[in-house]
């Protein structure tokens, strides 16, 4: 592409927001199944006769395949069509979701989680983010990644309720054991990603024109490997990219605290498996809200400000889950789930759009992409182990005011690596306007 990445802005509105849609729903199908424990943990382990150690395992497993597979996840982005890659990831977290059901023993079950980490991290996450950034005008970068991340989130609640709906008739009304309603609730993500991924490749559109030339020229070998190298060099000496990284890891890990609210309501406040399903699934329907939210708002006051604001709010309400006193109404929790959720989501619509800010060229997007996603989704390999090993130590109580006081600290690097970020950018913006001044 010999264009800026915001080429998109030629495209017609309608186009655009169709393609957004269908970029929506395939980022809505594919990632559930990994993260069932967000509303099911408890069950989940009593049904595999797993350990929380185990699950914990399987998930660092998950996280450690999506680290080595996102700069070549990059790589096959700036190459191959989102059609062909995106019905390929869920199309086969569907297949292997199904394999899931069948309830295999722990080892195998690392074994799903490190495949599912290649069918949505290797072959789908740059697709997503590489393939949302040139749809976007510049000036909506932060509009459409809310929106995508809205969208998402609000497909993924709807399924969540859903799940969560026949869990319950399932226990109540049929007498079914917690396990057998379990494995249903695995089927039915597992059929939603195979009709996703059928219904992605019969409606996906071929690629425009500029990115079919990208691909074109990509396979005929017109960058040598030493050019990718000197690529690779260029990206990780941009203090910008680091910059970027050092937001989404933060914001990330924020957010992958909010895994451990089932099991952390469940334990501190005595509600059953049921109550405590319907509790989080409110964290998920307030996804969209904060996500577009928050993206309008960024828009309106720069994406990158209102990131590092985002994530400040976002530590100061995990200390407010701290505070809540055990014997607290189910409507205090409830809101107190739905306003952290809002502001955590609200970080996570919005901090891919701060990319932008990287000044990076098209034809190294992905691989930029896939290198941001390397440094800033770690917390997929350490939240686990963490998590684990302050629970083991200190129980439950004093384990999780340690794990969310910690996370919550943490997010202050975050927001300051934000202004920083936003400091440089408007330095960019300066320089700018006296090039065109002096011209």
């Amino acid at each position: 592409m010999t264009k800026t990445i915001n080429t998109a802005s030629a495209h017609p509105d309608v186009i655009r927001y169709v393609k957004l849609l269908f970029l929506i729903m395939a980022g809505g199908a594919i990632y559930p199944l990994l993260y069932l424990r967000q509303n099911f943990e408890l069950t989940l382990l009593s049904t595999f006769g797993m350990t929380l150690s185990e699950l914990n395992v399987a998930s660092s497993i998950l996280g450690t395949s999506f680290f080595i597979s996102y700069i070549p996840s990059g790589w096959l982005a700036d190459r191959f069509s989102p059609r062909a890659l995106l019905t390929f990831s869920v199309g086969m977290t569907g297949i292997i979701g199904l394999w899931y059901a069948t309830l295999p023993a722990a080892s195998w079950v690392t074994l799903i989680f490190g495949l599912w980490g290649v069918t949505t991290g290797l072959t789908f996450w740059a697709a997503l983010i590489k393939g949302c950034a040139l749809l976007a005008p510049e000036h909506l970068q932060a509009r459409y990644f809310g929106l995508l991340e809205g969208g998402r989130g609000l497909f993924e609640a709807l399924l969540a309720t859903i799940a969560v709906a026949w869990f319950a008739y399932a226990v109540g009304s049929l007498y079914s054991a917690d396990e057998a309603a379990m494995v249903q609730v695995i089927h039915f993500y597992s059929i939603v990603c195979l009709v996703i991924a059928a219904f992605l490749w019969f409606v996906l559109k071929e690629d425009n024109p500029d990115e079919a030339t990208d691909t074109t020229e990509a396979n005929r070998g017109s960058e040598t490997f030493r050019e990718t190298l000197s690529d690779v060099w260029s990206l990780l000496t941009n203090v910008r990219v680091w910059l970027v990284a050092l937001c989404i890891l933060v914001g990330y890990q924020v957010f992958w605290s909010t895994y451990s609210y089932s099991r952390f309501f469940q334990t501190q406040f005595g509600l059953d498996a049921v109550a405590v399903a319907a509790l989080t699934t409110v964290r998920l329907w307030m996804r969209p809200v904060g996500a577009v939210l928050v993206g309008f708002i960024g828009d309106r006051f720069h994406p990158v400000r209102s990131l590092g604001i985002a994530i400040a709010l976002a530590g100061v309400s995990l200390l407010g889950l701290l505070v809540l006193p055990e014997d607290s109404p189910y409507i205090l929790l409830y809101l107190a789930v739905a306003t952290s959720s809002i502001v955590i989501y609200g970080v996570r619509g919005i901090y891919w759009a701060s990319f932008n800010t990287t000044r990076i060229a098209p034809r190294r997007a992905g691989l930029a992409i896939g290198m941001v996603s390397m440094i800033g989704y770690t917390p997929e390999i350490y939240m686990p182990i963490l998590n684990t090993y302050l629970i083991d130590m200190y129980g439950d109580s004093v384990g999780y005011q340690l794990y969310f006081g910690g996370v919550a600290l943490t997010a202050f690097f975050g927001t300051a690596s934000a202004f920083y970020l936003l400091h440089l950018s408007r330095n960019d913006e300066n320089d700018r306007s006296q090039i065109r001044d002096k011209n």
